[in-house]
């Protein structure tokens, strides 16, 4: 495993929330989120097995880690007996559960996730200023199609675990759109943070026409 500088750190939490949330989830026979331990820890080793060939920003490897944490402290936290992940942080509507801390822990991680899949995807780009918003399409697409993957991950587990609580048909509805809202705002931060990247780039596609 390839660790670049400043990473150890990064790991250290990771392996320290993983070993004490799984024996939490454990003792509680969990077993929802002992399955959702193992769907990180597959990411955290594709992420360690990919690290010496794609450039992952340590603050983007501290969003993920910050992701999985609230995940994990969504199934785990209870407030006055209700679990975090069932808590309305902000009562927007009176027929639907919104704005919940499931639907945070959505935008949050899935904006995490779509600027991800622009790193891994960054040296097959041929960035054009003109064409950012096609180039937004894809991206975005290629987070939602992770939130796709949640949301077929999040129904495995309401097979395998009836009593998980995973939600029906609103609830999937409302993180998608949740994950809709965080692949945009990701977009946003890529357009922002990125910048130099898209000028540097737009500049030498220029000349080698020119030449």
């Amino acid at each position: 495993m390839y660790v670049k500088k400043g990473q150890l750190s990064i790991l250290a939490v990771n392996l320290v929330a993983l070993a004490v949330f799984a024996v939490l989830f454990f003792l509680r026979s969990n077993y929802e989120f002992v399955i959702y331990i193992g769907v990180i820890v597959f990411f955290l080793i594709l992420i360690a097995a990919t690290n010496h060939r794609v450039y992952y920003p340590n603050a983007l490897l501290w969003a993920l880690t910050a992701w999985a944490i609230m995940h994990m402290a969504g199934g785990a936290v209870y407030i006055n007996k209700v679990r975090l992940y069932e808590i309305i942080l902000i009562p927007l509507s009176e027929n639907t559960p919104i704005f919940r801390y499931d639907q945070l822990v959505h935008i949050v991680g899935f904006a995490t996730a779509t600027v991800t899949m622009f790193y891994v995807l960054k040296p097959l780009l041929r960035a054009d200023l003109e064409r950012f918003a096609a180039l937004s399409i894809i991206i975005i697409a290629a987070g939602l199609g992770i939130g796709a993957l949640n949301e077929i991950v999040e129904f495995i587990t309401g097979v395998i675990v009836p009593e998980s609580g995973v939600g029906g048909y609103l609830n999937t509805s409302l993180d998608l759109v949740s994950d809709l809202i965080g692949a945009v705002l990701a977009m946003v931060i890529i357009r922002i943070s990125e910048r130099d990247f898209f000028s540097k780039k737009a500049v030498a596609d220029g000349k080698s026409c020119k030449g």
